[in-house]
C-alpha cells in the first residue's frame, strides 16, 4: 500500500468515526431527554396521528434503540452494522415527519429538548442530512462492493418506509374501530374573537344566523335578547302568547328566523309566531306530552315522548297540518328501563337535512331522517357499550329515581356540517387530570365518514365552566356561567368539512 493509499484509508476511517460519533451524541441526547421527560414524551406520542395507538410501547422502544445503536456505534466491531441501523431508523423518522406533513388531518407537537426549536419542515431537512451522512459512512467502512452496498441502503430505506406507512395505517383503523378511548389533541383549534357579560348565568342559545345570536332566559322564558355576530346587544324582546293563561312549567323557545316556536313538553303545548311580531299562536295542545322539542319547519317539529304502551321513550313526529303523531319505537334502543338508559340530546343537522340522537350513559349515537328513518348507528371512543345506572322504585309514589352516581358519557352536544361536537368529561389515556378542572373536553366525530377526528379545550373563562355551546358557520358560542364566548375555529381543520 502506497503512502496516498494508506492516508486515503485512514482519511476514510476517520471520516466514519466523525459521523459515527455524530450519531452517538444525537441518539444519546434524544434518548436521554425522551427518558427524563418520559411523561410528555408519552403525551406527544398519544397525539401523533401515526403512532398514537401504540404510545405506551413505542414510548420505551424508541430510546431503547437509539441507545442501543450508540453503544454498537461505539464498538469498531458492530459499527458498520450499527451505521446501517442508524440509516434505517433515519429513514423511519424522515418517512414520519414526511407523512404528518402530507397525509395527515393535523400537525401534532414536535419532539422536546433542542429539536424542539426546529420546526417540522427544519426538522425533515435535518433528518435528510443525517441519512446522507450514515450512508457516506458505510460507503466508506463496508467491505461489501458498490452495487451491493446500494441495494442494501435502498432494500433499507423502503423497509423503513412501509413500516412507518402501515403503523398509519393501523394506527388509524385501532383508533377508529377499537374504541381505544384515547384523545388526540390539535393544536391551537378554536380562536376566542368576543365575548360579553350577559349579567346572568340563566342565557342559553335560542337561535343563531350567519349575523344575528337569539337568547333564551329560563329565568324570563318569554324575554329574547337579540346580540348581532360581535356579541353587541341589539334589542330585548318580549314574546306574547295567545294562550296566556296556561299554567305554562318548562318554556323553550326556539327562534329560526323568520319564525319562533315555543314549546312546553309538560303542559303540552307548542306555539309558532314570526319574529317580526313576535306573537305565538297555538299549533298544538294536549296532544302529547314530550321532554325533547326540535321544531324541523312550520309544517313539522320531531320530539322525544313516552309511549303510552311500553311506557319508555321514544322518537315521535308531528305534523301541524293533518295532527298526525308518528312515531318510531325502534329508534332507541333500551338496556335496562327504557327511560333514564335512553337519555340523551337530540340534535338536528341543518345541512345534512337529519337528526342525531347521542346518548348519555353509553359510547352510542344514531342519525335518522325526517321521516324518522334509521339512517347509521355509530360510536364514539368511549369504551361504555351498556349504561352503569343505578335506578331506586319509590314504592310510595311508583316512580322510578336515578342515583346520581350514574355514570354520563356524554354531556352536550352540537352539530354542524358532517361534524359532531360532543363534551365529555371522561378522562382519556394520558391525559392530565388537571384539565378537568380548568376546561372542557370537546370530542369532534365526522358522522358522514363515521370517524373520530380530534379533541380540543375549551378552557374556562374567568373561572367560569361551559354550561352549552352550538357551532354555526365556522364559528362557536359558548355559554359560560354569566358569560357568552365566541370562538373561530381553525380552518385548517374543519376544511371540506361543509361547516
Amino acid at each position: 500500500m502506497t503512502l496516498a493509499q494508506h492516508y486515503r484509508e485512514t482519511l476514510k476511517r476517520n471520516a466514519a468515526v466523525v459521523v459515527s460519533y455524530m450519531f452517538v451524541l444525537l441518539f444519546l441526547y434524544a434518548a436521554t431527554s425522551k427518558l427524563l421527560d418520559f411523561e410528555t414524551f408519552t403525551v406527544q406520542l398519544a397525539q401523533s396521528p401515526l403512532l398514537s395507538a401504540y404510545a405506551g410501547i413505542i414510548a420505551w422502544l424508541i430510546p431503547g434503540i437509539e441507545i442501543a445503536i450508540a453503544i454498537l456505534l461505539m464498538v469498531p466491531k458492530f459499527r458498520t452494522l450499527a451505521l446501517y441501523a442508524a440509516f434505517t431508523l433515519m429513514v423511519m423518522f424522515t418517512a414520519y415527519i414526511y407523512i404528518i406533513l402530507n397525509l395527515s388531518d393535523f400537525i401534532p407537537c414536535s419532539c422536546g429538548g433542542v429539536l424542539e426549536k426546529l420546526s417540522w419542515r427544519q426538522h425533515l431537512i435535518f433528518n435528510v442530512v443525517f441519512i446522507v451522512l450514515a450512508a457516506v459512512a458505510i460507503a466508506l467502512t463496508d467491505s461489501w462492493g458498490q452495487k451491493k452496498k446500494t441495494i442494501s441502503l435502498i432494500s433499507l430505506g423502503l423497509g423503513g418506509i412501509a413500516v412507518i406507512s402501515v403503523l398509519f395505517v393501523f394506527s388509524e383503523k385501532k383508533m377508529q374501530q377499537n374504541n381505544a378511548f384515547q384523545r388526540r389533541f390539535v393544536p391551537h383549534p378554536i380562536e376566542e374573537i368576543a365575548a360579553i357579560n350577559l349579567g346572568y348565568n340563566s342565557y342559553y342559545l335560542a337561535g343563531i344566523t350567519d349575523s344575528v345570536i337569539y337568547l333564551g332566559n329560563v329565568t324570563a322564558p318569554l324575554n329574547i335578547l337579540k346580540l348581532d355576530k360581535h356579541l353587541v346587544i341589539l334589542d330585548s324582546l318580549r314574546i306574547q302568547l295567545e294562550d296566556m293563561d296556561v299554567q305554562y312549567q318548562n318554556i323553550q323557545v326556539d327562534v329560526q328566523p323568520p319564525h319562533f316556536f315555543v314549546s312546553d313538553g309538560n303542559v303540552p303545548i307548542v306555539l309558532q309566531g314570526n319574529t317580526h311580531q313576535w306573537f305565538g299562536r297555538t299549533l298544538m295542545k294536549d296532544y302529547a306530552y314530550f321532554s325533547q322539542f326540535i321544531p324541523v319547519d312550520t309544517t313539522q317539529f320531531v320530539m322525544r315522548t313516552i309511549d303510552g304502551q311500553s311506557h319508555q321513550n321514544i322518537i315521535a313526529s308531528y305534523g301541524y297540518k293533518d295532527s298526525v303523531l308518528k312515531k318510531n319505537g325502534n329508534l332507541l334502543e333500551s338496556q335496562m328501563d327504557g327511560v333514564f338508559d335512553t337519555d340523551g340530546q337530540l340534535l338536528y343537522n341543518l345541512d345534512h337535512k337529519k337528526f342525531i340522537y347521542i346518548y348519555y350513559y353509553r359510547n352510542q349515537y344514531f342519525a335518522f331522517d325526517r321521516d324518522l328513518v334509521l339512517e347509521k348507528r355509530l360510536r364514539t371512543i368511549d369504551t361504555v357499550t351498556r349504561a352503569r345506572l343505578e335506578i331506586h322504585h319509590i314504592s310510595s309514589t311508583g316512580q322510578n329515581k336515578l342515583s346520581p352516581n350514574a355514570l354520563r358519557i356524554n354531556k352536550t352536544s352540537s352539530t354542524d356540517g358532517s361534524f359532531l361536537f360532543v363534551q365529555s368529561d371522561r378522562l382519556g389515556k394520558y391525559e392530565d387530570a388537571d384539565n378537568l378542572k380548568r376546561a372542557a373536553t370537546i370530542d369532534v366525530y365526522d358522522f358522514e365518514k363515521e370517524i373520530y377526528v380530534f379533541s380540543f379545550y375549551i378552557y374556562d373563562y374567568k373561572q367560569s365552566k361551559l354550561t352549552s355551546f352550538n357551532v354555526r358557520n365556522n364559528l362557536l358560542y359558548a355559554v359560560m356561567g354569566d358569560y357568552l364566548v365566541l370562538y373561530r375555529l381553525n380552518p385548517t381543520y374543519f376544511k371540506d368539512k361543509h361547516i
